[in-house]
């Protein structure tokens, strides 16, 4: 059993990696703590593509490294990509032992950097709060594990789980504190996805407002007919968007925006648009993380087709009754034994709301 020391020197590793408020996409989030003496000397975290990984950021701390223990929540990386490889500079710190707390998925440097670590002498331990490090990296795992990004619907309903009137009225059902949330959620996303209608209903931006943030989502609009008109609002802030499609199109780039805008078929037997292509392609775009803001429909296909990991729903002191819009639109569930079934993660107040993480079975 690990000492409780080493918990929590872990545990201050996590927190760092935590910190960004937005992920390094496509890296995952990476935190460092070094321990000399029983006293932590250096730590450090991943900020952002292409600057220092964690265990680089920790070590560029001016002091003798010798005989320290380095506690690192992802394996360091032996390969050189945008940066040079961290298992080299840590070989000639000094440091004489490594404790990790999960391997990389990517099969091109998993185990790799443990090997090279192990070879040159250093006592190499992993596992070490495993569960909790793979957590905040949920959506590199899923990439690497199961060839697909990590799915979050949100939604905004009332008590009695309606999204709109009957007329598809909904601004704003939530108050602005659970708003404010949702902006840190398009933060952490790689992307961002809704349907046309929700576009053509609500003419949505989609893209994040938060100050300090070191990148926008990409904005997917799932588009069968390609029905989005060119006033809409997407196109007048920055940020590259995606349309998928689910007809043939001729040309894949166009200039509408204030970044690049994307036509990409994903065709399906009755033309609509095939989610699993389309996630299938995001991961291959390295999108770690989408966060789904879409009607109840698209949410309801996309829930049926088992592409839902978890929902975050925020839930208004109010009701609509039952000629409003239901939360979500699925085929018709005729035993119970068919229900969608998951666990509450997490139960919280957001101003005058309730937030609710639900995760899918």
């Amino acid at each position: 059993m690990a000492d409780r020391s080493e918990d929590t020197y872990m545990r201050q590793a996590i927190e760092l990696a935590r910190q960004p408020l937005s992920a390094p996409h496509p890296n995952p989030r990476v935190g460092c703590v070094i321990v000399a003496d029983g006293q932590v000397v250096a730590e450090g975290l991943h900020q952002e593509a292409g600057t220092d990984h964690a265990e680089v950021a920790a070590l560029k701390a001016e002091r003798d490294f010798r005989g320290g223990t380095m506690y690192v929540t992802l394996e360091p990386c032996a390969t050189h990509g945008r940066t040079p490889p961290c298992s080299t500079r840590i070989l000639s710190s000094g440091i004489s032992r490594v404790v990790i707390a999960s391997p990389d998925p990517n099969p091109v440097n998993g185990g790799l950097g443990i090997k090279q670590l192990r070879e040159a002498g250093i006592q190499t331990e992993v596992g070490l709060l495993a569960a909790d490090a793979r957590a905040i990296n949920r959506g590199f795992f899923s990439r690497y594990e199961r060839g697909r990004p990590w799915v979050t619907a949100k939604i905004a309903a009332t008590l009695d789980g309606r999204v709109a009137t009957a007329k598809g009225e909904s601004q704003w059902i939530t108050g602005e504190a659970a708003r404010s949330d949702v902006q840190l959620l398009r933060a952490q996303a790689s992307a961002v996805l809704t349907g046309v209608g929700t576009v053509l209903a609500d003419d949505p931006r989609l893209n994040c407002r938060v100050d300090g943030i070191l990148r926008q989502p990409l904005r997917v609009i799932v588009d069968s007919h390609l029905r989005t008109p060119e006033t809409a609002a997407l196109f007048t802030v920055e940020g590259d968007i995606l349309f998928a499609t689910g007809k043939k199109v001729e040309s894949e780039s166009l200039q509408k925006s204030e970044g690049q805008t994307r036509i990409v078929s994903f065709e399906s037997a009755d033309g609509r648009v095939d989610c699993r292509k389309l996630f299938d392609y995001l991961s291959e775009l390295e999108m770690n993380d989408v966060l789904v803001e879409a009607g109840p429909t698209l949410v309801g296909e996309l829930l049926h087709a088992e592409l839902v990991d978890e929902m975050v729903i925020y839930l208004a002191p109010a009701i609509l009754g039952d000629s409003a819009k239901a939360m979500v639109v699925t085929p018709v569930i005729k035993r119970l034994v068919d229900r969608y079934r998951g666990e509450i993660a997490n139960v919280r107040l957001v101003g005058n709301d309730i937030r609710i993480q639900f995760m899918l079975h």
